[in-house]
Formats: structure tokens, C-alpha cells, sequence
């Protein structure tokens, strides 16, 4: 793209990066995407080839063997890589979620036991806060850890699991009742615990299960599977920061990161829609002329073009604002909902001009249209981003009177 999604202010580091990223993308991922997308394949190559990048380690900071960069590089290097293959940017979504939680939340021991290991990128992270009769509420979780002796002792059954089957490290959100009193707000009883397993299907470790994947209308490649857990045991130096209680605020810590990053998705795969929407309305000729030259599909193009600034402009600001160490919830909310929304009106309209082609498997908008609608749920639905941004309006402009 010559133009549009333009990032003012870069280090010649960071563009370094972006740049030998976009290589990555061009020759690596979007020839093979739609192929494997379509077999709903693991990317084991592109994923390898991640790992060589030190794409890993992007936001690990340096004393941990990461290359210490900001949020934002990281936001960046998303919106090129979903640009691709959305898929391939849900590997790394919640390896570096989980990694993020370590570094501000870990104990010294956690960060130095695990830290090295996921920059080198031979620790994988995936991290789990749904459950199957549960969405966005999460202080409705039923699963629970009770604590005996040295251990805790963790039932129940997690959903929505990215990387369950590939991830060796899942950072797992249950209530704990120890120190908590019945009647303690359920966001106060909550703990996260660091669990290790061993890749794969079936019973990963005793007490711990990640049934096969769950067959997916898009999103495919990735491995997204359920977690159950019935008698799980997990020493409690695996809880994250060695206090029970937290894990409220550690999860919704991360998933601030996690909000930046799929509104990154969304910016990278309305980039690609509007690249290939302009270039087949220069190619498709109707009336005797290219449909580029319509002055409907032009309109459509202005439109398309505009929201892919927006978006990116917004997802830019929130990544941003959490590399300044200011509360970002607000920024974050209203980048993920509006690149998301964006992202499937872009990817519509690119649809849309490819006409009957955009329904057949051999063009990639299709691959998109099916990718797309993702976003709109992917670390909070539309709904919960408006609560989110309308309650933070709120307390801003609290009503003097």
C-alpha cells in the first residue's frame, strides 16, 4: 500500500521491522493463506519462520532475551501479518498476551523461569477466561480452584481456547474462595494460575484435557478447542504473581493488549480487502470500460479507503496511550469496535465489487468475508465496547451540577 495506514513518528528500528515484516507477509503468507485456510492446516512453516524473526520475543524485554519493543511495533507488525492471514495473527495474539501478564504481573521467579523461553518462542502461550455457558460476563465463571496443602486443586471447563492444542503454557482464570468470604464481589475471588501441559490433544496432563479443535466458519489453521480441567492439580508458586484474588484485574490487564491487537486484525485484513477490491475494479470491465471508472464503484472505493485510515488512526492511538502507562480502556474499546465494524464493512464492499467471483473459493475476498465477522466478537462484542467506552465517557464528563 503506497498511501493509506501510514504510521508518523517511527524509529528507523521500527521500521526496520515493519518493513522486514511486510517482506514476510508478501513472499511467506499470502501465497500459501488461502490454500491452507481452506485444508484448515496449521501454519508450521509460517510459524516457524515467526520464530526465526524473533517475532516471539517482539514485546519480551531484553534482559529476558526479547527485543523489548513497544505495544504499538507489536500493533504494527499484527496489522501486516493479519493483512496476510488473520489466522497466523491469532497465534501470536495470545502467546504475547499471556507474555504481557507475566512481565507486569509475574513474580521474579515466573518472569525468569518462563520469559526466555517464550521470547525464543519454545514456550507457547494461550490464554483462558471463557466457559461454555458464559460470554462476556466473566464474573459468571463457575470454574474454581480449592487449595490443598502446597496445591490447588482446579474443575471446570474453559471455552474459546486459542492455541489450546499447540500452547504449552495457559494462563487459565478461576474463582478461589481461599481468603475470600462469601460474599466478596466475584471480581475479587478470582485468581489466575499458570498451567503447563504438553502439546497436542487428549489429556495433556493428568487433570487436564484439550478435546479436538472446534470446526470453525473462518479462522481456520489456528487450533481454538475447549479446556477441561477435573482435578487439576497446580503447585502455588504457578499462581500468577502469588496472590490469589487478582485475577480479575491481570486478565483484564491483558486483554486491553488483547483489544489493541484485534483491532490491529481488523486494520490488516480491510487493508487487503481494499487492495484487492482496487485492483479487480481496474481489471473487470463492464459498459466497455473498467468498473473503476463507474462512478459508483469510485464511491465505494473513497469509502473503503477512508475507514481503513480510521481504523488504523485509532488503533494507533490506543496502542499508543498503553505504551504511555495511561489507562487506555476507552482508547482500546473504541479502536476494537470500530476497526472491527469497519473491517467488515470494507471487506463487504470489496466483496460486493467482485460480484459473482468474490463467491467462488478461487478468489481470497472470499477467504475475508468468512474471516471477517471474527472480529466483531474476538475479546468483547460491539455491545460490551460501547458499555465499556459509554461508561468511561461517564467519567470524563461527570455531570457538574
Amino acid at each position: 500500500m503506497a498511501r493509506l495506514a501510514q504510521t508518523a513518528g517511527l524509529t528507523d528500528i521500527q521500521q526496520e521491522i515493519l518493513s522486514t515484516v511486510r517482506d514476510f507477509v508478501d513472499k511467506e503468507i499470502i501465497p500459501v493463506a488461502t490454500e491452507l485456510e481452506h485444508r484448515d492446516e496449521y501454519p508450521q512453516q509460517i510459524v516457524d519462520g515467526l520464530k526465526e524473526l524473533g517475532l516471539f520475543g517482539l514485546m519480551i524485554p531484553e534482559e529476558y532475551g526479547g527485543l523489548g519493543e513497544s505495544l504499538l511495533t507489536y500493533a504494527l507488525c499484527v496489522e501486516e501479518i493479519a493483512r496476510g492471514w488473520m489466522s497466523v495473527s491469532g497465534i501470536i495474539n495470545t502467546h504475547f498476551i499471556v507474555a504481557y501478564m507475566l512481565k507486569q504481573h509475574g513474580t521474579q521467579e515466573q518472569r525468569e523461569y518462563f520469559l526466555p523461553r517464550m521470547a525464543a518462542g519454545e514456550v507457547r502461550g494461550a490464554f483462558s477466561m471463557s466457559e461454555p455457558a458464559l460470554g462476556s460476563d466473566v464474573s459468571a465463571i463457575t470454574s474454581k480452584a480449592v487449595k490443598d496443602g502446597d496445591e490447588y486443586v482446579l474443575n471446570g471447563q474453559k471455552m474459546w481456547l486459542t492455541n489450546g492444542g499447540t500452547s504449552t503454557l495457559v494462563a487459565v482464570l478461576v474463582k478461589s474462595d481461599e481468603g475470600h468470604p462469601e460474599g466478596t464481589a466475584p471480581h475479587k475471588s478470582m485468581t489466575t494460575f499458570l498451567v503447563e501441559k504438553e502439546p497436542g490433544f487428549g489429556e495433556v496432563r493428568p487433570g487436564l484435557t484439550i478435546p479436538g479443535k472446534i470446526d470453525k466458519m473462518g479462522y481456520k489453521g489456528v487450533d481454538t478447542t475447549e479446556l477441561i480441567m477435573d482435578g487439576l492439580r497446580i503447585p502455588a508458586n504457578r499462581v500468577l504473581g502469588g496472590v490469589t484474588g487478582r485475577g480479575f484485574y491481570q486478565m483484564m490487564d491483558g486483554v486491553e493488549v488483547g483489544r489493541v491487537n484485534v483491532a490491529a486484525r481488523g486494520c490488516g485484513v480491510a487493508q487487503r480487502a481494499f487492495e484487492l477490491g482496487v485492483s479487480y475494479a481496474q481489471q473487470r470491465h463492464t459498459f466497455g470500460k473498467p468498473i473503476a471508472q463507474h462512478q459508483a464503484i469510485q464511491f465505494k472505493l473513497a469509502e473503503m479507503a477512508t475507514k481503513v485510515e480510521a481504523a488504523h488512526a485509532m488503533m494507533v492511538n490506543a496502542a499508543r496511550k498503553k505504551d504511555s502507562g495511561e489507562r487506555n480502556d476507552l482508547e482500546a474499546g473504541m479502536a476494537k469496535y470500530l476497526a472491527s465494524e469497519y473491517c467488515k464493512e470494507v471487506v463487504e464492499d470489496a466483496f460486493r465489487i467482485h460480484g459473482g467471483y468474490g463467491f467462488s473459493k478461487e478468489y481470497e475476498i472470499e477467504r475475508l468475508y468468512r474471516e471477517a465477522p471474527m472480529l466483531l466478537i474476538g475479546e468483547g462484542t460491539a455491545e460490551i465496547q460501547k458499555m465499556i467506552i459509554g461508561r468511561r465517557l461517564l467519567e470524563e464528563y461527570r455531570f457538574q451540577g
